[in-house]
């Protein structure tokens, strides 16, 4: 790589960090109990994202990169520490038809030995709940929950209507309920 790519390359980066520092912050801080913890992570998510640095030209979606990062680390964090309160998450919306809550599908897990197992299946049903889903319902959901996205600015970034962005959504969420109920009821059976 030439002297003048790198620094072009350099200068990518160092802009995308400036521009996503303070979003990917708080998306961090409200999923972890620490600003501490909040720190490490973002500080790995960066550290991740100057290791590819080579292949940030092939990340099409740099902003949608860094939080994916950010998640897996979240998730890693938890599964290294104690068990999480689910509520602690707040996946939900104001509406009750918009609300994705996990206490409505898992049961009081704090006593049980399997804790962490029933924790692991819950992320990896959303997880592939979310894969089901047509994209454009992904990104919204992960856009407006993950991300802190309110709808006004996903419609700038995606330039679809609020509306269609709020239907997309709840299409998204109506899949999910069902996929965690799926996964409630097996729970219950053993």
């Amino acid at each position: 790589m030439t002297i003048a790519k790198q620094a072009v390359l350099d200068r990518d980066i160092a802009q995308a960090v400036e521009k996503e520092r303070g979003r990917l912050f708080n998306f961090i801080r409200k999923r972890v109990k620490s600003t501490l913890d909040a720190e490490d992570i973002l500080q790995d998510v960066f550290y991740q994202f100057v290791r590819v640095s080579q292949e940030v030209e092939t990340i099409e979606k740099v902003s949608s990169w860094l939080f994916q990062v950010a998640r897996n680390r979240i998730t890693d964090l938890y599964r290294k520490n104690k068990p999480v309160n689910f509520s602690q998450f707040d996946m939900g919306s104001d509406d009750e038809e918009g609300s994705l809550n996990f206490e409505d599908y898992i049961p009081d897990i704090t006593d049980m030995p399997d804790a962490k197992l029933t924790r692991e299946m819950v992320w990896e049903t959303l997880e592939e709940g979310l894969s089901e889903l047509p994209a454009e319902q992904r990104d919204v959901f992960r856009m407006h929950e993950f991300e802190d996205l309110s709808f006004n600015e996903i419609s700038e970034l995606t330039g679809e209507g609020v509306n269609t962005l709020i239907s997309r959504k709840r299409y998204a969420i109506l899949h999910l309920r069902k996929k965690m109920g799926e996964l409630y009821n097996e729970i219950l059976k053993n």
